[in-house]
């Protein structure tokens, strides 16, 4: 039997847990970003490294607003499938 018809909400936590380990990634960066910006002076390397960070923040929230377009819309269209469309 398929693993996906043992536990259809499998799919689901997967996602979740996937977004709070992005949402936790993102808040540690966000921390880091802060303390670089509470500094008067940045050196070379962490002028460099705030600009990293914030393009890894970047991508990270790209990647969360990903899975959940994916996630609402896997929703919207079993639910569309489940009842036929008349017009």
């Amino acid at each position: 039997m398929n693993e996906q018809s043992q536990d259809p909400q499998k799919p689901v936590l997967q996602t979740e847990d996937e977004l709070h380990q992005l949402a936790a990634q993102h808040r540690e960066l966000d921390d880091r970003l802060h303390q670089l910006t509470t500094k008067p002076y940045l050196s070379q390397p962490e002028q460099l490294e705030e600009v990293t960070l914030k393009k890894r923040k970047l991508l990270l929230k790209d990647r969360m607003e990903d899975l959940r377009r994916r996630s609402s819309g896997a929703t919207s269209i079993s639910s569309m499938t489940s009842a036929p469309q008349r017009g």
